[in-house]
């Protein structure tokens, strides 16, 4: 028969190489417990089986609370291709006009998120030809004022 202490390291070598592969972080906290287990059974080896099942759970279960207390995730979601606040205050060239009515299109020099021209609201009446600036962005256009 197996001796309880290998027993341990083995299932916390499976616990750690099945964390390799997935990156989750939840299954190193019980790999690192069997190991805590597998010492306790090298330094006490007559340890009752329900006593090391109770020290495996007691200890996966406060590493894995420590660790989601104090892991701070700075982001829920990834930002990529959307607006952060840059694009505000940008002036460009109203290329079709636009009202309250109806949307137009605004040109700039250089690319504004990967393109040149972008659709455009406005609350105001701004020609074509009109240099506007960007005041908002709502969606996949530009909300727009015409420049002084």
């Amino acid at each position: 028969m197996i001796e309880p202490m290998w027993a341990w390291g083995a299932l916390g070598l499976i616990l750690l190489a099945l964390e390799m592969t997935t990156a989750t972080f939840y299954a190193m906290w019980f790999g690192i417990a069997a190991f805590c287990v597998a010492i306790t059974m090298w330094i006490w080896p007559n340890t009752a089986v329900g006593v090391q099942f109770a020290l495996f759970a007691i200890t996966s279960l406060s590493a894995l609370a420590i660790w989601r207390f104090n892991y701070k995730k700075t982001e829920t979601h990834s930002r990529v291709g959307q607006a952060q606040g840059e694009e505000i205050g940008r002036t460009g060239i109203v290329i079709e006009a636009t009202s309250p009515a109806q949307n137009g299109v605004i040109r700039f020099t250089q690319g504004l998120m990967g393109s040149r021209e972008w659709a455009a609201v406005s609350d105001e009446t701004i020609e074509a030809g009109s240099q506007a600036t960007v005041v908002a962005v709502e969606g996949n256009a530009l909300r727009i004022s015409k420049s002084s």
